[in-house]
């Protein structure tokens, strides 16, 4: 041992020192880089991940930033054991009534799912308003009153709208009164220009099932990921918003592969069901974003003065777009009936 000075010390008393022990070497701290990620942990760096699910409990394991829900998502969770007690809450509210039951019903599995995600939750309207404006408003006003009821503030809530041309001017009036919309069923830009021009505040162009009516039209088994047709419609709905400055989110919807959901990495958000998130969870390569704002702008892209008559031509012309939105409202619709009959069931032997 010798003697030697602290300089550091402001009276530089003598200190005992160890000369014997080789110098301390720096504890280096691990730095996690993108190769440690898995693919929903890199994907959240590039784009909004929502998950697409009515399940509570798969929404708490995969941490997302919203969730969305829609007939065929309630009526898969509602005939789920642990969320019996859900339903039965909702029927005695409803004390028979059953249109309000089924409102109480959307509205409460959206409340639990509020309390998980820190942004928002989209509740869909029944889908048999799809052509009825007015209907769609009050329905729409109906379960932001429900929320308000059990306390969950309105711009928590993402109302959820086919984008009919009847649902796009719902979303119109909604959104002046302050209530914000989910313009989904979205297949073609004629629908995403109509929604960005009122003012929508997300939309929910599909991918896979426009892969899906492509596939079978053309008789092949499938698309390399960047020539996927849904791949490419929502990048041309994302290109189109950036280049003209809309504020509308778009959120990539409808995925059956990974694959579909990497090549929109970059998307403003991307809803993803559970077992397509738990795919990106068991997967580590490496994530590219492919969706790029500033590029956008640059884009030679023609503008298109959106009226009603151009929406229904569009539309007409596009006879996927036309097909894949009326097959989603009647297989909403149908997943609203099927739910209200055990909904209709359990209200018969509560009253």
């Amino acid at each position: 041992m010798t003697t030697t000075v602290d300089k550091s010390s402001p009276l530089r008393k003598p200190q005992l020192v160890s000369t014997d022990q080789p110098p301390l070497k720096k504890q280096r701290t691990k730095q996690r880089t993108v190769s440690d990620l898995n693919q929903v942990d890199q994907l959240k760096q590039l784009t909004t991940v929502v998950a697409d699910t009515g399940d509570v409990n798969a929404i708490k394991k995969f941490s997302p930033q919203d969730a969305t829900t829609n007939p065929s998502l309630i009526y898969k969770a509602a005939v789920m054991p642990e969320y019996a007690s859900i339903v039965d809450d909702a029927v005695a509210y409803g004390k028979g009534d059953l249109s309000l039951t089924m409102d109480k019903l959307a509205v409460a599995f959206g409340t639990e799912i509020s309390k998980i995600v820190p942004g928002y939750v989209s509740t869909e309207v029944d889908a048999r308003l799809s052509f009825d404006t007015e209907g769609t408003i009050n329905k729409a006003r109906d379960l932001i009153k429900m929320y308000n009821e059990v306390g969950v503030s309105k711009d928590r809530i993402l109302i959820k709208i086919a984008a009919t041309w009847e649902g796009v001017q719902a979303a119109k009036q909604l959104e002046k009164e302050g209530i914000t919309c989910n313009l989904t069923l979205i297949f073609s830009i004629a629908q995403a220009i109509a929604c960005a021009e009122v003012g929508c505040t997300l939309i929910s162009p599909f991918v896979g099932r426009i892969m899906d009516w492509h596939k079978k039209a053309k008789g092949v088994d499938g698309f390399a990921p960047s020539e996927d047709p849904g791949v490419m419609s929502v990048t041309a709905i994302y290109n189109y918003y950036k280049k003209y400055g809309y504020n509308t989110i778009v959120m990539g919807a409808s995925f059956r592969n990974k694959e579909e959901i990497l090549e929109l990495a970059g998307c403003d958000r991307l809803t993803i069901s559970p077992a397509l998130l738990q795919e990106l969870t068991n997967a580590s390569s490496n994530v590219q974003q492919k969706l790029d704002a500033s590029k956008a702008v640059k884009m030679d892209i023609s503008k298109i003065d959106m009226t009603e008559s151009t929406f229904r031509w569009m539309m007409n012309e596009d006879a996927m777009a036309t097909e894949k939105l009326a097959e989603g409202i009647r297989g909403f619709a149908a997943d609203i009936v099927k739910l209200e009959d055990i909904v209709k069931g359990k209200i018969s032997a509560k009253f």
